[in-house]
């Protein structure tokens, strides 16, 4: 799904950088309401897992592969707004170092990959979670389905845009069919990931889980043969929000970095959807190359390392890194002020008081 320069014009392309700007500038005010202090340590760690997790190609159809888009993932684990920041920083890495995903589309990439994604998954998610037992299983439920329409739903966008500065002469039908066609397949990835991810996080910490929050099940006991409610527990020593992030913080970088470092080597090497419905219908007749196609970690390699499976796996784990790094630094920034608003808000409610 990472358009590369060429496919859709300069106009549109232009005017989907705006409208991805706009997007991106609504979510870092709104990330101010969702980056607390459970979830403002983990934003960064979501946007390096989904670098990691999209360097792994699934088989889909002949010749066809996919990989995560992320934007449910995110959205359910940090909120919406914080991510769709989590799918642009990761777009913004793979464009600037990796030469994947061209830097004129950048707009095209983020308004496909980042936002409608996440608006696709969550408006899904939410919708189910209000129809469904609120129970663990019911989230779990929830983020499958919103993950599996999203990834179509980023395919539709790409037609769309394609019909309003498409490069080439190709029957807008046949771009759409095909198009929604395989990403319907890849979508099934998606969700598989998306749910395996939030069903394990929430079996250990539902407290980071955004999309689970409220969740207020009462525990059932059998007795007699029938369900009931089982006694309120005591309060816990330690209040969710005071528990340390850390320990998930450490095993979800140390998997993301065996993911891209490791895993990544043994990723299907067949074209993804975009790729393949590209050269299949002739989109891809006025391709540009890339304009960092000379980075010495083009391609997802390390120049000058000759062996493949090295170059590409030091390739991952410098990506989860800087991913890591850059997310982290926005996101606390954002939650810095968060913290800033809340205090002044504060401050003038005393003063008001005051008087």
């Amino acid at each position: 799904m990472h358009v590369p320069d060429g496919f859709i014009d300069a106009p549109v392309s232009i005017a989907a950088g705006v409208a991805a700007a706009g997007a991106v500038a609504v979510s870092l005010r709104g990330a101010r309401r969702e980056l607390d202090e459970r979830a403002a340590p983990l934003a960064g760690l979501v946007a390096a897992f989904i670098f990691a997790v999209q360097m792994l190609n699934f088989p889909v159809a002949a010749g066809t592969s996919g990989h995560l888009l992320g934007g449910a993932l995110a959205a359910i684990l940090v909120g919406p707004y914080t991510g769709v920041l989590c799918v642009s920083v990761v777009l913004l890495m793979q464009g600037i170092l990796f030469a994947d995903g061209g830097l004129t589309a950048l707009g095209v990439n983020v308004m496909n990959m980042a936002v409608v994604t996440v608006v696709v998954a969550y408006a899904v998610f939410r919708g189910l979670l209000k129809l469904l037992p609120d129970t663990r299983r019911s989230v779990t439920v929830a983020a499958f389905a919103g993950a599996l329409l999203s990834v179509p739903g980023a395919a539709v966008m790409f037609t769309a845009l394609y019909a309003l500065g498409g490069t080439t002469d190709v029957p807008l039908g046949k771009v759409f069919t095909a198009m929604v066609g395989v990403h319907v397949l890849i979508g099934i990835g998606e969700a598989v990931i998306t749910a395996a991810t939030v069903g394990a996080v929430l079996a250990v910490r539902p407290d980071l889980v955004h999309g689970a929050r409220g969740l207020a099940a009462p525990l059932k006991l059998r007795v007699g043969g029938e369900l009931v409610d089982a006694p309120a527990a005591a309060p816990a020593a330690v209040p969710a929000a005071a528990r340390s992030t850390k320990p998930v913080w450490i095993t979800g970088l140390v998997t993301a970095l065996v993911l891209a470092g490791f895993v990544s080597f043994y990723a299907s090497t067949s074209p993804d959807g975009l790729e393949k419905v590209a050269a299949d219908k002739g989109i891809d007749q006025k391709v540009k190359e890339h304009a960092s196609a000379g980075s010495p970690l083009a391609d997802y390699s390390v120049k000058d390392v000759g062996d493949a499976r090295l170059s590409g796996g030091l390739a991952g784990v410098i990506g989860v890194g800087a991913t890591v790094a850059v997310g982290t630094g926005i996101f606390w920034t954002v939650r810095r002020r968060r913290a800033e608003d809340l205090t002044a808000t504060s401050t003038g409610s005393t003063a008001s008081s005051a008087l």
